[in-house]
């Protein structure tokens, strides 16, 4: 999962798309060509007459629109930066994967199968939410069509395993089988890999917070609170063997029920165990940070007893809301890198926001789209020149995208492992701003495994 809170897909042809957002400040005349190229998809920016297109899933309608639209932009703003490779005239053609306001696998499939039909459409980026991408994965792989996602988190889209044995208290492995989910393997009819991310993975989160815990505030005992998904759960099993491996001790665990979240008599029996922190596995639908409310009637308000959770809360208003005056010491977890906190994005943010005047044009995942975007021009560079300088065959950019180990992008140097999973494996902890919804998150630390894995 890559909950990001901020969010119709069209059945016209491709070479249609949703109108880009509308700037509010100055934009050339020449950017301004560019990005209705890469709205409309005739590859016209150049003039050279050879067009290569990029295809673009994302979820451009209702609740997810907040998160996809910011992450169109960057692709377009890559693209407008760079209209042109190797003589041939860059295009995005995006396409809604959202119906009723949530990010609909039918429609993915929809948009591949018309990304498909397009002779110059040789690549594409997306989608964000992995029921859509383990749709969609099968039929761009039969057809050897590369997919780059900036934020897709499932493991199971990459791997056979949901977490590893020692992401497990028991010692042993959980397959994807085993939650409800297909593995990797099961996705790829052509026995390649041809979806890869930029995001790290889900089983990196829960760590990442018994690391935060245990580390930096020197927390030792812990309580654990799941839903009944296998996100949430994969998330506080995680926490729990990563906790426990580092010296500390969970206390007791309880599923919450959804339809009647009350953990209140869970929390009184942790507090007389000696709890520190709480750790929910799951999301706000799942009404998790209404515990956090609760916690304020049992353990000392604030950051005196934190509650840790993953994505699934982070920077959404109603974890803050429903969190009630004990927003104070809410840790979540995202596992993508915050491109805002780097001195080496800087230059591009700037250069981006002056180009995209709404406040709300950038996004969590603007850069990582647009390095997603970067990471896919320096592939087709690389198979345009093994064809000497014509249109690549869709395979051989598969293969020149997962030889990528070095890529300079603004979320830090980018690679790809044997299962297309980024090299680049970074964990953000975030905060509420304030007990105001409406108030931004804040990045408190960022967790890098790149170097090491903590299992």
């Amino acid at each position: 999962m890559l909950s990001i809170r901020t969010a119709s897909n069209s059945h016209s042809d491709l070479s249609q798309c949703d109108p880009l957002p509308v700037r509010r400040s100055g934009v050339c005349a020449t950017a301004l060509s560019v990005l209705l190229v890469a709205c409309t998809g005739l590859g016209q920016a150049g003039h050279s007459g050879k067009a290569l297109h990029i295809g673009v899933d994302l979820p451009l309608s209702g609740a997810e629109a907040a998160a996809g639209k910011p992450a169109l932009n960057g692709v377009s703003f890559y693209i407008q930066q760079h209209p042109t490779l190797d003589g041939f005239d860059v295009s995005a053609v995006s396409a809604d994967d959202a119906t009723g306001g949530k990010p609909s696998p039918s429609h993915g499939i929809t948009n591949v199968m018309r990304f498909l039909k397009d002779p110059n459409l040789v690549a594409m980026i997306g989608p964000l939410d992995s029921s859509v991408a383990r749709r969609e994965i099968p039929i761009a792989n039969a057809a050897a069509l590369v997919m780059v996602t900036p934020a897709t988190s499932s493991p199971c889209l990459t791997r056979d395993i949901f977490l590893p044995a020692l992401l497990n208290p028991t010692r042993t492995a959980i397959s994807c089988h085993d939650v409800g989910l297909p593995p990797a393997s099961m996705l790829r009819p052509a026995s390649y890999i041809n979806f890869y991310r930029l995001s790290t993975t889900d089983d990196l989160q829960g760590p990442a917070a018994a690391d935060y815990m245990f580390k930096t505030l020197h927390l030792l005992r812990a309580a654990v609170i799941s839903d009944h998904e296998a996100y949430g759960q994969g998330l506080a099993t995680a926490f729990t063997a990563h906790l426990e491996a580092l010296g500390g001790t969970v206390l007791g665990q309880f599923v919450l029920d959804p339809a009647a979240p009350d953990a209140t008599t869970f929390l009184k029996a942790m507090k007389d165990a000696g709890a520190q922190a709480v750790y929910f596995g799951g999301s706000t639908q799942g009404h998790g940070c209404a515990v956090r409310a609760q916690m304020k009637t049992v353990f000392p308000p604030g950051e005196t007893t934190p509650f840790f959770s993953g994505d699934g809360v982070a920077e959404d208003p109603q974890c803050v809301k429903e969190a009630d005056a004990n927003a104070a010491g809410i840790y979540a977890t995202v596992p993508i890198v915050d491109a805002g906190s780097r001195a080496g994005a800087s230059q591009t943010i700037s250069a981006f926001k002056a180009s995209f005047g709404d406040a709300s044009d950038y996004g969590p995942l603007t850069m990582p789209a647009y390095d997603a975007t970067g990471v896919l021009y320096a592939a087709l560079d690389r198979a345009i020149r093994m064809t000497g300088g014509q249109l690549p065959a869709r395979s051989d950019v598969i293969a020149e995208v997962g030889s990528t180990k070095s890529f300079a992008g603004t979320t830090g140097t980018i690679g790809f492992d044997s299962a297309g999973d980024t090299t680049n494996r970074l964990v953000s902890i975030f905060e509420p701003g304030s007990s105001d919804p409406r108030t931004a998150w804040k990045l408190v630390t960022t967790m890098d495994y790149s170097a090491k894995l903590p299992y």
